[in-house]
């Protein structure tokens, strides 16, 4: 039955795919130009804004745990504010993550300074999700889908005085005994706007619901600060930010390592105008990062340091131009420049770790530039069709490596550092991606919305020239959190991904809405990885973890995501009582093993029931996840059974000052984290091997003002 069932569902999915349609918004007065100007109207299944997420923030400093809200987004475990989010089974390598639309590139081999890490949720306006079939437009160099973040747009006085204005809120967490607070500050004229944000936090280790007891490795903190400036003319907008990132340390329960530094600092500058001809945007970032991995204490005795340095510059140019009243005419350039340097220490007194630097990656460049055009036409009323093709050239290169000695301990690196150094590295990607997307309006009430993209993405600088062979030095490198090593590969091709996909939205009178979306993906030369040997403890016996290496397969994903929302009460302005829901169905298949894909989240449902009525907010979550069942057997993935929590919210607002409570895991259910790998702290201090815990009831107390 299920085999009839999965090719029906497929042959049903050939007509098409969808995300939200695109379009250029055009205005020349200045309340228009002091937002951010985008090509994107996300649908609201697919849309997180301010309030949503400030609903949030108490309870979590994680930005991908906050995306994870919305239909088809999951997040797959790292540290306390670093969860690599994922959209319809596609990982984070696989997406286009943008925060003020900018790209951040990973600066570690664990991936724990993951670009969402630089977000903040007390700081961070709204953010919007294509997932799956995006308009070439929307980036590059992604097969799964885009996060776009962004922060609040500037502001400009209304009048000849300077407007002086700001928000500042505060947190407490009692799992964790977690605190943190953060303040926005404007000062701003007609033309000119200057604002500040900063934020802090801190936690420690959490528990684990139930009788999961202390979850190690889970301590983290750190803190951003930022200063934008904007100018605003009668055509555009001049804008100007720099920032600083530090984190002392945050704990990673399912690596071996820790992160005991990471500091990061850039500059981002963008010019947005609107004229009789046509939108034109141009923008340029750079960002340098400090990396440093060790030991935490609570997790391994010892000294390991392990450094990377990335300096990344991006520059692009995108011009609209509204050929007929039909037509809209995208162009757009893109470069992107990634150099990222990655060498381990020796380590005083270690025969293993010395006595020279271990070069892991020397000195490694990722150059992209991309080009690209888009039709958009508005046929009529009810049809509007975009369709677009982007080319791409990846040029890759890195210099030759070395371990850490040439002793009989480090002989396994010595000779596949030799058999790296004695070939070229220089690798060139031509890569060609396309997407057609329909939105045609069937009623006042109900929509269709189909499409196709064909999206190529090529490997990342870990995935084709990590090289070390020895258990030690392949146990470093991977964010999957399964415990297992990961060796590159330079023979790597870039994965090329067809996605089709539909969406049926329909809207009524009394506040009611339901959208249902399908899709199907197929990917030729997938990035998975093959079974190079058992891994080994220090007496030679089998440690249950196994080396593999990077490979191209073939790999699909099918499912649906289904959410829909109806007012229970509605009242004069915003009060109300509502009912949101969604489900998500994903398979992932692994087509060159027949075996399931790693890391794919389960069946999952989630019902949220909000009360507003003057000052007064209610809110009540449920939130159940299906066994996971369906293991990647070629990384021992490890089951996890079914789940569900419950979440209560009360919240006040008072003489501008809204207070608020809430009860996280409300019953301290016991459960383990469906993607959260190993729980590899715990493991090196027990001995016991178990899956990544879930955090345990919590109690989080938040308070926000507006001034």
């Amino acid at each position: 039955m299920m085999m009839i069932w999965k090719a029906a569902f497929r042959a049903g999915l050939v007509a098409g795919c969808c995300v939200p349609v695109m379009a250029q918004a055009q205005d020349t007065n200045d309340a228009t130009l002091g937002a951010q100007v985008t090509v994107a109207m996300p649908d609201p299944a697919t849309e997180l804004d301010r309030a949503s997420i400030a609903r949030k923030q108490s309870s979590t400093s994680d930005m991908a745990e906050v995306v994870a809200d919305l239909p088809g987004v999951s997040g797959a475990t790292g540290g306390g504010f670093s969860t690599m989010p994922a959209i319809r089974g596609l990982g984070e390598q696989r997406l286009a993550v943008l925060v003020d639309g900018q790209l951040i590139d990973a600066a570690c081999p664990n991936d724990m300074n993951s670009p969402l890490s630089y977000a903040d949720p007390q700081n961070i306006a709204s953010v919007s999700v294509l997932t799956g079939v995006a308009p070439v437009s929307a980036g590059g160099d992604n097969i799964g889908g885009v996060i776009s973040v962004e922060s609040a747009p500037p502001l400009f006085s209304t009048s000849d005085a300077l407007l002086v204005t700001g928000d500042a809120s505060t947190f407490y967490r009692s799992n964790g005994d977690g605190f943190g607070g953060a303040v926005k500050l404007t000062v701003a004229g007609r033309k000119l706007s200057a604002t500040y944000t900063g934020s802090y936090i801190q936690s420690d280790q959490y528990d684990g619901g139930g009788s999961k007891g202390l979850v190690r490795s889970t301590e983290y903190a750190k803190t951003d600060h930022a200063l934008a400036l904007a100018y605003q003319t009668g055509a555009g907008l001049i804008k100007l930010k720099g920032g600083y990132h530090f984190s002392p340390y945050e704990g990673f329960p399912n690596q071996y390592m820790d992160m005991t530094s990471n500091k990061s600092w850039f500059l981002n500058g963008s010019y947005r105008g609107v004229y009789d001809w046509g939108d034109l945007d141009l923008s340029m970032a750079y960002r340098d990062t400090r990396h440093k991995m060790n030991f935490l204490e609570d997790k391994l005795p010892g000294d390991m340091p392990m450094n990377t340095q990335v300096h990344s510059f991006n520059t692009s140019a995108k011009v609209s131009l509204p050929v007929t009243e039909r037509d809209t005419l995208r162009l757009g350039s893109e470069f992107h420049h990634q150099w990222l340097n990655d060498y381990w220490p020796p380590v005083a007194g270690s025969m293993m770790m010395g006595p020279n630097t271990f070069i892991n990656i020397n000195k490694a460049t990722r150059d992209r530039i991309g080009l690209y055009g888009e039709w958009e036409a508005q046929w009529s009323d009810q049809l509007s069709t975009i369709a677009g093709v982007r080319f791409e050239r990846v040029e890759m290169d890195t210099g030759d490596v070395a371990p850490y000695g040439t002793s009989m301990m480090n002989m396994a690196d010595v000779m596949a550092a030799n058999a790296f150094n004695a070939v070229g590295h220089k690798r060139v990607d031509n890569n060609w991606n396309g997407s057609l997307l329909v939105n045609y309006a069937l009623n006042d009430w109900a929509s269709l919305e189909l499409g196709y993209a064909h999206k190529t993405r090529s490997p990342n600088i870990y995935e084709r020239y990590t090289w070390g062979r020895g258990s030690m030095a392949s146990r470093m490198i991977g964010w999957y959190g399964d415990g297992n090593g990961y060796v590159g590969n330079l023979d790597l091709k870039p994965e090329r991904a067809d996605t089709f996909s539909a969406a049926l939205s329909f809207a009524g009178k009394g506040g009611w809405s339901l959208r249902v979306s399908p899709y199907y993906t197929h990917v030729n030369d997938y990035i998975d990885a093959a079974f190079v040997q058992d891994l080994t403890d220090m007496m030679g016996m089998p440690s249950g973890f196994v080396q593999l290496q990077f490979a191209n397969q073939k790999a699909e994903f099918y499912g649906v995501d289904v959410s829909g929302a109806v007012d229970l009460w509605k009242g004069s302005g915003q009060n109300g009582t509502k009912l949101n829901a969604s489900l998500s169905w994903l398979r992932g298949n692994n087509l060159t093993d027949d075996g399931p894909l790693y890391r794919q989240m389960p069946l999952n449902a989630k019902a949220g029931l909000t009360h507003r009525q003057g000052a007064l907010e209610l809110g009540a979550d449920l939130e159940w996840v299906d066994a996971k069942t369906r293991l990647d057997a070629t990384r021992h993935e490890m089951r996890t059974d079914a789940y569900a929590l419950v979440n209560l919210s009360a919240a006040y607002t008072i003489a501008g000052a809204r207070l608020s409570v809430d009860a996280t895991n409300l019953f301290d259910k016991a459960y383990d984290l469906p993607m959260g790998g190993v729980s590899l702290g715990d493991y090196g201090v027990t001995g016991d091997l178990r899956n990544v815990p879930g955090r345990g009831r919590s109690i989080n107390v938040g308070l926000s003002t507006s001034f």
